[in-house]
């Protein structure tokens, strides 16, 4: 029989102090699979972070049953001090530049047909790590020419031209999350500036059309409807493929408090909406993270573009 986890036991001190119940629906699988195992190695043996463990994500054993895991470049130490986010903040590491080989193997080696690559922020670097991402898309390439590759990059604030660096190169899939609304930037994601990540996607298409992008939203902040709505309505201007929306559980006693769990109802509505706005593709759940069923949806998003070319 499976062993049954409390995700929202990353949330179990704020529950406390906000008196919340909790949820029935914020429950997984614990990581004790063979493919969990086994990717757990490639990773670890290849000296490769990823955003899965340091971020605490609630379906790590989930992705990596199935060999699908985001590796984290540009070492584990971020510049911001994001007050959602469990990634430690601090003097960064030295850039390993031998990373985006090992990238590329744990990509041939796990046999990935898809994958996410996301860093940390690095404001200490004058391109923002650019010139990295650009790198490790190009050796996954060379290694893995049939594996589709998404990226889930920082905002590159004040780093003239490292945008059209990262874009040159050809994600597939490029990803920049908006977090939150833009009413709680100041408390939730102080060192980011809500417009500033809009148009940046908005960039990535008016350079070349054909990448896909995508933008995620975690709710249960102190948002209200209202305002979540806001956002798609600024995503669609910006001609933004794909939304995601997920429940945010807080990671320690230290980061920002949930306010509510949203219900799994609230999130079909998020859904329906979306769809509705016209985003090629929507995940809206309680689990969904930024890179969860990433291929898939990929997969879904290419056929739903195709279907509406064919259609006019």
């Amino acid at each position: 029989m499976s062993k049954i986890v409390d995700v929202s036991k990353l949330a179990n001190r704020n529950r406390e102090a906000n008196n919340l119940q909790k949820p029935n629906w914020l429950r997984v699988k614990a990581p004790v699979s063979k493919g969990y195992q086994e990717t757990r190695a490639i990773i670890h043996d290849l000296k490769l972070n990823t955003v899965c463990e340091e971020a605490a994500c609630p379906n790590i054993g989930e992705c990596w049953q199935q060999k699908h895991a985001t590796v984290m470049i540009l070492g584990s130490i971020c510049t911001r001090n994001c007050s959602f986010c469990n990634i430690a903040t601090g003097v960064p590491d030295k850039l390993d530049p031998h990373e985006p080989e090992r990238l590329a193997e744990a990509a041939k080696e796990l046999g990935l047909k898809h994958i996410v690559i996301t860093s940390v922020d690095r404001d200490d670097l004058p391109d923002g790590g650019a010139e990295h991402f650009a790198r490790s898309i190009a050796k996954i390439r060379m290694s893995s020419p049939a594996t589709t590759i998404e990226i889930l990059t920082p905002d590159f604030l004040r780093k003239d031209g490292a945008l059209e660096k990262v874009v040159s190169a050809k994600p597939d899939v490029f990803n920049h999350n908006i977090e939150t609304v833009p009413g709680l930037y100041t408390r939730i994601r102080p060192g980011a500036r809500y417009f500033h990540s809009i148009n940046l996607l908005k960039r990535v298409k008016e350079i070349d059309p054909t990448i896909f992008t995508k933008s995620g939203l975690m709710v249960g902040l102190g948002e209200k409807k209202e305002e979540v709505l806001q956002v798609m309505d600024d995503m669609r201007i910006a001609d933004i493929d794909f939304i995601t929306i997920g429940q945010y559980l807080q990671p320690t006693s230290k980061h920002a408090k949930v306010e509510r769990y949203v219900t799994p109802e609230e999130f079909a509505e998020y859904e329906a909406i979306a769809r509705a706005k016209g985003f090629l593709m929507v995940s809206a759940s309680p689990l969904t993270r930024s890179s969860y069923h990433a291929g898939d949806d990929f997969a879904k998003m290419q056929a739903e573009r195709n279907r509406r070319l064919k259609n006019g």
